[in-house]
């Protein structure tokens, strides 16, 4: 018998590392309805469940390894809490699974960074910085958790004894490519805040080598032009307005660190509207369902794209998020528009734009995931802005009056007038509110976090020329602004 239940196991764990996920969710569905008292099969059900955007089941399975006694429960809670948080937009059950963690084994690092995470979403500096401190204190050669306590500090000190620990640390040489991106990205944060420009330019190169090397393959100019073209050529034409449709979530996107999150702050702070975040919902229907993308939409009926959306709206209600008032703030969303426009035929999409200068420079020193490989040079940077630019003038010849252009610039120059036509795009009365987003009191789960508590400034704008020297390459794409 026990040949038999190891053999469906080994089956389901075979079908998950296949990526056959279907599969592998009938296969533990039927190995643990025999045998449910498999706890480890039910953290690997978890980890499928989540994968596969079914969270309230992932959690439910998690739950089951913890009634059996899984080994190591304090993962499992951490587990737990990742799905609340990430997935779920629950901030206080994740607060509460982390603590559960932690009640197991004080010690237990992962859970402590997790935990000032949740405090940096809230806006909660000190108990971030706290709680940062104690992790770093367990493990003085975390790389993870120095880099986090840098980031909740604010520097005016070149010699502040942080930066010396920074330094320090990416000077060892056992260093993995990660370990060095954590600490270059925070070395070079807190030497800008100290306006050392040239000392900051050098650590975020050392942080963009590490995040290279962790990238499985570098960025690719003709493949990345090749798949805009293929998304040009898949949605050549608009899709036509129903009468009547559905609610749509109004969708923010463009390209990251182009002022998605100011803007949906600002929209935020409206009393009709709700703050969605970086939902993962589309994102995850292009990956586990319209592979090939964008070909698999060839040929494709009103009655499949209605299926997406009650996808979609299946997702909402497992986050517990209305449609009525909502935005989903996905960056590149952007990619997806015509997708969109087919989900939702009404939807109103706002596309974030921000000199590009600056807003390369600023992915450059952000912290990006290595996927998204673009970031890691300031020319592949300015290359796939070209990409957006050219896709963004697509969508807009095809919905001129579906979508709106929101300028970074243009909004901390003149909020008011910039504020009041984005309003009066949406359908929304002028509200005072909605000139102090740094008021909000919602959670903010992006690299900008700390910068849209504060209120609306204009220090950010023109940030390129306190790193001209170092960039040729984007004064050569873009020019330089002011100048014919």
């Amino acid at each position: 018998m026990a040949d038999t239940v190891d053999a469906l196991a080994r089956k389901a764990a075979a079908l998950y590392r296949s990526a056959r996920y279907d599969d592998a969710r009938e296969a533990y569905r039927d190995l643990l309805a025999l045998h449910p008292n498999r706890a480890d099969d039910w953290v690997n059900f978890g980890l499928l469940l989540k994968r596969q955007g079914a969270f309230r089941e992932a959690l439910a399975a998690y739950d089951n390894a913890l009634q059996h006694q899984v080994t190591g429960p304090e993962e499992v809670h951490l587990n737990r809490a990742v799905v609340l948080a990430d997935d779920l937009a629950d901030p206080a059950s994740a607060h509460a699974a982390l603590e559960a963690a932690l009640a197991i084994r004080p010690h237990y690092v992962p859970a402590l960074l997790n935990l000032g995470n949740l405090h940096e979403d809230a806006g909660d500096r000190d108990r971030a910085r706290t709680v940062y401190a104690r992790a770093l204190e367990l493990e003085p050669g975390s790389a993870l958790a120095l880099m986090r306590l840098a980031e909740v500090t604010v520097f005016d000190d070149p010699g502040h004894p942080l930066i010396e620990r920074l330094r320090g640390a990416i000077a060892r040489i056992d260093l993995g490519p990660l370990e060095r991106a954590d600490l270059g990205y925070a070395l070079g944060r807190a030497l800008d805040q100290c306006a050392r420009y040239d000392e900051a330019f050098a650590a975020y190169r050392t942080a963009n080598q590490g995040s290279r090397a962790l990238a499985a393959n570098p960025y690719d100019p003709q493949g990345a032009q090749a798949f805009i073209d293929r998304l040009i050529a898949a949605f050549p034409d608009a899709a036509e307005k129903e009468a009547g449709a559905d609610l749509a979530p109004v969708f923010i996107c463009g390209m990251f660190r182009s002022g998605s999150t100011l803007v949906e702050r600002v929209l935020a702070s409206h009393s009709r509207v709700i703050a969605g975040g970086e939902l993962p919902l589309l994102p995850h229907i292009v990956r586990e369902q319209l592979q090939p993308y964008p070909e698999s939409l060839v040929g494709r009926d009103a009655a499949f794209y209605a299926s997406l959306r009650q996808r979609y709206l299946k997702g909402l209600d497992e986050m517990e998020l209305p449609i009525a008032g909502l935005t989903d703030k996905r960056p590149d969303n952007f990619l997806h528009v015509g997708l969109i426009k087919r989900i939702f035929p009404n939807a109103r999409i706002v596309l974030t734009r921000r000199n590009p200068l600056d807003n390369c420079l600023s992915i450059y020193f952000a912290h990006l995931d290595p996927t998204l490989t673009y970031a890691a040079s300031l020319e592949s940077a300015a290359h796939w802005y070209e990409q957006y630019e050219r896709l963004a003038d697509h969508w807009m010849g095809l919905y001129p009056d579906d979508i709106h252009i929101a300028d970074y610039d243009a909004i901390v120059a003149d909020p008011e007038a910039e504020i009041a036509g984005l309003l009066s795009f949406l359908d929304l009365e002028w509200e005072d509110a909605c000139l102090t987003p740094h008021r909000g009191t919602d959670q903010v789960r992006t690299a900008s976090a700390w910068q849209v508590r504060e209120p609306l400034y204009t220090r950010s704008c023109n940030r390129w020329r306190n790193y001209a020297a170092h960039l040729e390459s984007l004064v050569a794409t873009f020019g330089e602004p002011g100048r014919a």
